[in-house]
């Protein structure tokens, strides 16, 4: 008889934590209560208070809107953003971004690249001054 071999589950990871704190008591805090886990560059910029767009782009998250698109990728990743699916600008298109524990208080920008890795091909004739005046008989 062969032994059946099992298939092993992938490994279970831990719950993540921001400073301790769980991503549900993270959603339950006020921004008061959030202030002093913030990092400081994000502290600053809720102090200063919220532009027109980021307020937009946070009444459209609280009402439940099935589909946000935005182009303000400085606005901070919230607690309360957290499982949802976002299309941020890039310059040219928008690209998906589904928002996962991890990006607590990092900025829309960040995951939504505008530059696209440089890929360059294979020198061709003329491509590099030595081979200017090959022959091409």
């Amino acid at each position: 008889m062969a032994k059946k071999t099992q298939k092993r589950l992938p490994r279970r990871r831990e719950e993540f934590t921001y400073h301790g704190y769980r991503i549900e008591d993270l959603q339950n805090m006020s921004h008061s209560e959030l202030l002093p886990i913030m990092p400081s560059r994000v502290r600053r910029k809720f102090r200063r208070g919220f532009t027109r767009n980021e307020e937009h782009l946070l009444s459209k998250l609280r009402s439940g809107d099935a589909k946000i698109r935005t182009h303000v990728r400085d606005m901070v990743i919230m607690p309360e953003m957290i499982g949802r699916t976002i299309e941020i600008y890039t310059g040219k298109d928008f690209q998906k971004v589904e928002i996962q524990p991890e990006a607590v208080f990092h900025y829309l920008g960040e995951f939504a690249l505008t530059r696209r890795r440089v890929q360059h091909g294979s020198a061709g004739i003329g491509a590099t001054r030595s081979s200017k005046y090959v022959p091409l008989k």
